[in-house]
């Protein structure tokens, strides 16, 4: 694949800083990330299995950008996109490229649960986050360590290989820290944007049911996104900060998300993985 030379820059910019070579070049530019995250998306274009039913790529967009115009101070031209993928998981990409995993979607059960995961999700991209994590990635098959850490894709080893020597990551967990500006972010957009940010604890509770359920189940997601009740409380004490009469007036639930989970629950099963 041919890159464009502001990739390569970026991508110079993000190895120096990440061997501490050059402090400055830490701060790339908003053009720069840009660039790379969209080189990013057409590699996980190629690897991953995008639903691209009009109804569903119209809806997801739709909530996600509700959410991405009250918390975006760069103007970012952002992109939400669903994952054919029975597992769960969501990731984000530098510049504004956001995937949420089918099987993540069908384990909600109400709008402000997926809602909550937009805007963590979002939060990475905003704080800069995701950027941070490329630097952990150098010499890795991007794309591929994203296919691996999101449908399961590397039980075999010539996948394994082609990951890379950055691919030891599987595209790096995020730090407590990080996770937990996330998820204070999250709750701050998701209010911004009329939404309950119960959601966000809520949808925490369902994942760790399942867990506690069938150990192992989501591996994938709890190795990208490092999740314990803490997390549960913080965010709930973040949200007992606001008026309980302001949270009860933010919407919970619509009739266009029922119907959008609806249309995945009734799409065949998701491919398996490339192997």
């Amino acid at each position: 694949m041919r890159r464009s030379p502001t990739f390569h820059v970026a991508r110079r910019a993000l190895t120096a800083c990440f061997l501490g070579v050059i402090t400055a070049s830490c701060a790339i530019s908003q053009q720069e990330e840009v660039a790379m995250g969209g080189e990013v998306a057409t590699q996980i274009a190629a690897e991953l299995p995008l639903i691209t039913n009009s109804a569903i790529v119209t809806y997801i967009n739709a909530l996600g950008n509700q959410l991405a115009q009250v918390t975006d101070e760069r103007g970012l031209d952002w992109r939400f996109y669903v994952v054919d993928s029975k597992e769960v998981n969501a990731f984000a990409v530098p510049g504004g490229w956001v995937y949420l995993n089918r099987g993540l979607i069908e384990r909600a059960t109400n709008m402000s649960q997926v809602a909550g995961v937009l805007a963590h999700e979002i939060a990475h991209v905003t704080q800069r986050h995701s950027v941070q994590q490329l630097q952990q990635m150098q010499g890795a098959n991007i794309g591929l360590v994203l296919a691996c850490t999101l449908t399961g894709v590397c039980g075999g080893g010539a996948a394994q290989a082609a990951i890379g020597i950055g691919g030891s990551a599987l595209f790096a967990k995020f730090s407590r820290s990080d996770e937990a500006e996330a998820d204070a972010e999250a709750v701050a957009t998701t209010v911004k944007a009329g939404i309950t940010p119960n959601g966000i604890p809520g949808m925490f509770r369902i994942l760790l049911a399942e867990r506690q359920r069938n150990p192992g189940a989501l591996d994938a997601f709890f190795a990208s996104h490092p999740l314990t009740e803490d997390r549960i409380a913080s965010t709930e004490a973040l949200i007992a900060g606001y008026p309980t009469t302001q949270i009860q007036r933010l919407t919970q639930e619509t009739a266009a998300f029922q119907a959008f989970r609806r249309r995945l629950l009734a799409m065949p099963a998701s491919p398996a993985p490339k192997r």
